[in-house]
């Protein structure tokens, strides 16, 4: 999938969250500024939660209440997997919702198999290539 703005961005998050089942796991991929939250804000539409949507860089995790829990976990200043470990973080990676990691390269290894692994890339004019992999079901952007 192409994305040209912010917009398109939003609204590609809220096909694929449309089609996320209780207990998904999605890895948010991409370079600071990339998209990633933007995306999850379309997913959180897509869940039918209305309140903001804010990238948890400072508090690691944001928990939000839809027609099924959404966990938003941003790993950007977590050192790697014992942190993640000594945190509790593990019980999100077999959630009672969806749950929603960007920077998921920091505990690669614990990821569960299933994982969707969503990548965006930013292209030379600023648009965005999202591609999505994985998963135990049908979740494509289009």
């Amino acid at each position: 999938m192409i994305s040209h703005s912010d917009k398109e961005t939003e609204e590609t998050g809220y096909r694929l969250g449309k089609k996320l089942v209780k207990g998904d796991v999605v890895s948010l991929r991409g370079s600071l500024g990339a998209g990633k939250t933007v995306l999850a804000k379309g997913i959180a539409r897509a869940l039918g939660i209305t309140e903001a949507i804010v990238s948890p860089t400072f508090t690691l995790v944001q928990e939000y209440d839809g027609s099924m829990k959404l966990y938003h976990l941003d790993l950007y200043r977590l050192s790697g997997e014992d942190e993640f470990e000594s945190m509790g973080g593990e019980e999100f990676l077999y959630p009672d919702g969806v749950t929603l990691i960007e920077w998921s390269e920091k505990i690669e290894s614990m990821l569960p198999p299933s994982t969707i692994y969503v990548e965006i890339t930013i292209g030379a004019d600023g648009e965005r290539t999202i591609t999505a992999a994985g998963g135990n079901h049908e979740c494509s952007l289009g």
